[in-house]
């Protein structure tokens, strides 16, 4: 485990508001989900060469980026590192985990000051709430499972990208397009909710 506390560590410890306790509930499922395809190498096929990069440390990120360092910016940066596609409530728990105490309020904050920055990059697939992620600066896309809710990332395709070139860019210089694939992943087609 990457040091964060499970939702049931968190409940006994008090540590969750009551409006948390049930999305936590469905999304420790699908990290766990998410952690088993991991090692049975379904994710490994789509690590790229910017997860296998050098990672700048936090506290250099920030200063970079002309932020002060603070507990709760590198707390909220290793919980979207260690969580990735993780809503800014789950995002909270772990940070809850690492720091103790923070306001659901100073999360969001934080999170979209990361993002408006380029720490970290905010996503929200159709019907779901924002996501964030801390693989920035390239042109990936994501998968999301219909059942689980599982979310991915896909590389975009390698050479010439197709989805940078609209029919019509009607004067816009197209430096990134949002794409989500849509499917069931492999937990929910070996086992189908009913």
């Amino acid at each position: 485990k990457n040091g964060l506390r499970s939702f049931a560590e968190l409940e006994c410890l008090g540590a969750l508001l009551p409006n948390e306790r049930t999305a936590l509930r469905r999304t420790e499922a699908s990290r766990n989900a998410y952690h088993e395809m991991e090692s049975d190498n379904f994710l490994t096929e789509s690590k790229s060469a910017a997860e296998t990069a050098p990672v700048t440390p936090p506290t250099q990120l920030l200063r970079e980026h002309g932020l002060p360092v603070t507990a709760q910016r590198l707390a909220v940066l290793r919980a979207v590192a260690g969580r990735p596609h993780a809503t800014a409530d789950e995002i909270a728990v772990d940070v809850r985990g690492e720091i103790g105490t923070i306001s659901r309020q100073a999360v969001y904050n934080t999170v979209g000051l990361l993002a408006e920055k380029g720490l970290i990059r905010r996503i929200q697939p159709a019907g779901s709430p924002a996501r964030y992620e801390d693989r920035t600066g390239d042109n990936h896309h994501h998968l999301v499972c219909r059942s689980c809710g599982i979310t991915v990332d896909v590389d975009c395709a390698v050479g010439h990208t197709p989805c940078l070139t609209a029919v019509a860019d009607f004067g816009f210089h197209i430096d990134e397009a949002e794409v989500v694939y849509w499917g069931t992943c492999p937990g929910c087609r070996t086992n189908p909710k009913p």
